[in-house]
């Protein structure tokens, strides 16, 4: 059964308060090499049969994601 992944984010000139309290905790822990965090969600999806990319988007940004706000990347199978 093929799996696809969606991976929701906020854009990047949408503020991540989520992240922003991340990197803080970071560098509070010593992390101080890491320059920035996005927030964001991660789906995964079994599919019948080949996927069909067009559908997998429609279903990503009106389901999944706030286009207005977030942006979406599908990872579909490779074989």
């Amino acid at each position: 059964m093929p799996v696809v992944v969606v991976d929701v984010v906020l854009k990047p000139e949408i503020s991540d308060p989520q992240g922003q309290a991340v990197l803080g905790a970071l560098g509070r822990l010593g992390h101080s090499g890491v320059r920035s965090v996005r927030q964001g969600k991660h789906f995964v999806l079994e599919v019948d049969g080949t996927p069909d990319a067009a559908e997998l988007r429609e279903i990503a940004e009106t389901l999944l994601a706030n286009p207005v706000i977030e942006d979406v990347e599908l990872h579909l199978p490779t074989d």
